[in-house]
Formats: C-alpha cells, structure tokens, sequence
C-alpha cells in the first residue's frame, strides 16, 4: 500500500506525525487532494480542516487557521499558527469568538481594526465549519 508521511505543526506543538493515504485541505484556490508521490508544491492554504486518511483506514481532523503546505513525493508538511485536533474543538468557545468578532466589527473604529475583526470572524466560521465536518464523521 502507498502512504505519505504527513507532519502537521502549530506553533506551539506537533500536532500529528505519521503515515497517510490521503491527505484533503483548503488552499487558496481551492481544495487539495494529495496522494503519495505527488508533484512538488508549495503554497498557502486557507483556515479550514485538514482530513488525513490514515494508513489503518482511519481519518484525523485537524483545524488549521491558515498557513503554508509543502509537498514532497514522500511528505506533507502543514504549517499553521493555529492548529487544533478535530476532537479538541471547542463549539461554544468557538460561538464565543464569532460572536467577540462581530461586535469588533461594529465596533471598529479604523480600517485595521476593522481588517483584524474580519479575518477573526473569517477564521472563527472556518473553525466552527471544521467543527461540524469533524461531528458529521463521527
């Protein structure tokens, strides 16, 4: 069976580290499907989930808040700020932040603050839709 190494890196921990057959996030232009022995690619990806089809057949959901992708024929690289397990998601700390984030916006007094708020809110939607995909599979 072909499987890719896949690192997936917050930057405070490792978040996963091991072998896939699939790996699916969200780039800039749109979903990415990754098999092993793809082309060469770097790029950066948008907030949303990363689902890793594992080598077992099981899958992991990791929510990322945007960051780089780096392809090799034999590895996945994810870098991300922000990274967090599917089963670590938190609905109602999430619901808190959008919330936090659309009163910012009423609130914004200046283009950068209003700027700051709409890429909060942009992430938060991303988070609480990564939610929903991790619950649906379960």
């Amino acid at each position: 069976m072909n499987t890719i190494h896949v690192d997936v890196v917050s930057a405070e921990e490792s978040i996963f580290s091991g072998e896939a057959r699939f790996v699916a996030l969200p780039g800039e232009a749109g979903e990415l499907g990754i098999y092993p022995r793809h082309t060469p690619l770097i790029t950066r990806i948008k907030a949303g989930s990363v689902r890793i089809e594992q080598a077992d057949g099981s899958e992991e959901f990791i929510f990322v808040a945007g960051g780089i992708l780096e392809v090799q024929p034999h590895c996945i690289t994810v870098l991300s700020d922000t990274a967090i397990r599917g089963k670590d998601l938190d609905d109602e700390k999430a619901n808190e932040a959008k919330a936090a984030a659309e009163e910012a916006i009423k609130n914004a007094k200046t283009d950068i603050d209003l700027a700051k708020a709409t890429s909060e809110l942009s992430i938060m939607l991303a988070q609480i839709q990564a939610l929903r995909k991790y619950r649906q599979k379960k």
